[in-house]
């Protein structure tokens, strides 16, 4: 009996040895992470910091534009329109706008070229078509149509760009020059647009449009007069 009890007893002491070296090591382990811990969460807070630094370098290298409408809305007038828009440009045009050029131009001298896209929209105001402008004789209905006009003559700012500026080793450049450039390329798409006869294709597209459009009402014979 006694020789069983014994090696009852060595297996107890040792499981009891391997139970408490397992708990001192479980220990020791704690209290190193628990060591460890504040330099870690230093290093994490460093880390976090020179993050929020990066950020704020950034923001003030690279300033986002923060846009703040005026919440008040003045409206000036508002009119009702009846325009049929018939016909509308794209007009590309190249700008050279140029100031204080001359012999002192490397000096002084500021130059741009300045490509520009624009859109322009004629047709012709259903405003204007009175009674007196429409007449029926025998069947035939007689139309004056109004005379055809530009309605819009602007400038594409998506897709229009300075292309390239050259300014004098003494000056930074007129604040005013793309502006003046601007306003020309409007100006010149306007114009590009009048001499390709603009207007005349409007007044033919308004006829054919509004000839289909008194035929759905039932006049089979249409007859536009000239204004």
């Amino acid at each position: 009996m006694k020789k069983n009890i014994v090696p009852t007893l060595l297996l107890i002491i040792v499981a009891a040895s391997a139970y408490f070296i397992v708990q001192s090591v479980q220990e020791s382990a704690k209290e190193a992470q628990n060591a460890v811990k504040p330099f870690s969460d230093a290093s994490n807070a460093m880390q976090t910091q020179n993050s929020s630094m990066q950020t704020q370098v950034s923001d003030l290298l690279h300033p986002t534009p923060t846009i703040i409408p005026d919440p008040v809305t003045i409206i000036h007038d508002v009119q009702s329109l009846a325009r049929l828009e018939t016909i509308q440009y794209s007009v590309e045009k190249v700008i050279t706008a140029e100031i204080g050029q001359g012999t002192f131009d490397f000096l002084f001298g500021d130059k741009l070229l300045f490509v520009a896209h624009g859109v322009v929209i004629a047709g012709i105001d259903l405003e204007k078509l009175g009674s007196d402008n429409l007449k029926l004789e025998g069947g035939t209905l007689y139309v004056t149509l109004p005379l055809a006009e530009v309605f819009i003559a602007t400038l594409d700012n998506e897709k229009s760009y300075v292309y390239d500026r050259e300014t004098g080793a003494l000056t930074h450049g007129d604040t005013n020059l793309e502006t003046t450039a601007r306003q020309a390329a409007e100006d010149e798409i306007y114009k590009a647009a009048m001499e390709d006869g603009i207007l005349k294709l409007a007044q033919q597209n308004a006829e054919h449009f509004l000839e289909k459009f008194f035929e759905t009402l039932g006049y089979k014979h249409v007859i536009f007069l000239d204004s």
